[in-house]
């Protein structure tokens, strides 16, 4: 019994040593953060984003793919810089915000695809509907603060940054499918672009 219980200490032991050390959460730097979206109304691309959002990103320096993220974007800070046009986005016609106030992801699996390039597996949802996607996220550079340089940044001591594409089809959500004007005028693919700076 004692010969047993000592393997399978052994045994966890091993595994977590293998495991190594749990990825680090990292704070996104908001000023120097944004989510932004495109889409085409008749032929002309318009530009627009979200202004709440919250992101909780773990990122392991050493081995990314063990990193992870969290989005949660408030869909009424939708801003395409038309008041007009963005109280018709927060409508029923569109993402309807009264009734669903968030979009949200959660990375439930992330691997490497080459170098600093990596894949976050899970689901998004958007108004009722889920999907399973795979966000493609580039690692646009990791970098420990000069000494001389920490104290102004408030003690920072790395800073990383990173951007994740992804082009949707908004019908797939229910996102204006309903009526024929919303379907005819604008655009169904919608390119998604997030630039986050992270530091800790």
């Amino acid at each position: 019994m004692k010969g047993t219980i000592s393997g399978v200490v052994v045994l966890l032991s091993t595994l977590m040593i293998a495991a190594g050390p749990a990825p680090a959460m990292w704070n996104v730097d908001v000023p120097h953060t944004g989510i932004e979206f495109t889409v085409r109304h008749f032929f002309t691309p318009i530009t627009g984003r979200f202004d709440d959002y919250e992101i909780e990103l773990e990122f392991d320096r050493e081995n990314p793919a063990n990193s992870t993220v969290t989005v949660r974007i408030d869909v009424a800070s939708v801003n395409t810089g038309n008041e007009r046009r963005d109280t018709h986005l927060r409508s029923g016609d569109f993402f309807d915000a009264d009734r669903y106030p968030y979009i949200t992801f959660e990375a439930e699996h992330v691997w490497m695809t080459d170098e600093g390039e990596l894949v976050a597996r899970g689901p998004l949802t958007i108004k009722a509907e889920t999907r399973q996607i795979d966000l493609p996220i580039r690692i646009l550079g990791v970098m420990d603060v000069p000494e001389e340089m920490r104290e102004m940044l408030g003690g920072v001591t790395e800073i990383a940054s990173f951007q994740a594409t992804l082009d949707i089809d908004r019908g797939d959500y229910g996102v204006g499918a309903g009526s024929w004007a919303t379907a005819m005028v604008v655009g169904h693919e919608v390119a998604i672009s997030i630039a986050v700076e992270a530091n800790r």
